[in-house]
């Protein structure tokens, strides 16, 4: 069976490097499923869960990693994908108590907010917390 080689990184670090059969991340319009020999394309990505079904050697399905992104760009080619994320966390480093922590500083500053500008970054920043603990409680229950 084909598979594609997929690569998931951040500002800080490489996240994934590996073969599989089916990549599945939000993509700007919804969610996105990508085979091997997939169209050409770019598109942004929404905080979210990339979900990666890997490839064992033999062309069986492996381990599905899991890694929460927190926006940003997918470039998919025929025999690549690459996701390049503003912020990069393996599903199994994800904190749930930080996150939920987070979500509630995000809500008050939004209450506070002195200017349009404080509102928009403090709205991005719940977003993505409210995203991260939604895909938290997706990878826990696999």
């Amino acid at each position: 069976m084909a598979t594609i080689h997929v690569d998931v990184v951040s500002a800080e670090e490489l996240i994934f490097s590996g073969e599989a059969k089916f990549v599945a991340l939000p993509g700007e319009n919804g969610e996105l499923g990508i085979l091997p020999r997939h169209t050409p394309l770019i598109t942004r990505i929404k905080p979210g869960a990339v979900r990666i079904q890997r490839a064992n050697a033999d062309g069986s399905d492996g381990e599905v990693e899991f890694v929460f992104v927190a926006g940003g760009i997918l470039e998919v080619q025929p025999g690549c994908v690459t996701v390049l994320a503003d912020t990069a966390i393996r599903g199994k480093d994800l904190d749930e108590a930080k996150a939920v922590a987070a979500r509630a500083i995000a809500e008050e500053a939004m209450k506070n907010a002195k200017s349009d500008i404080d509102f928009a970054a403090a709205q991005g920043e719940f977003v993505a917390m409210a995203a991260q603990i939604a895909a938290l409680r997706k990878f826990r229950k696999r």
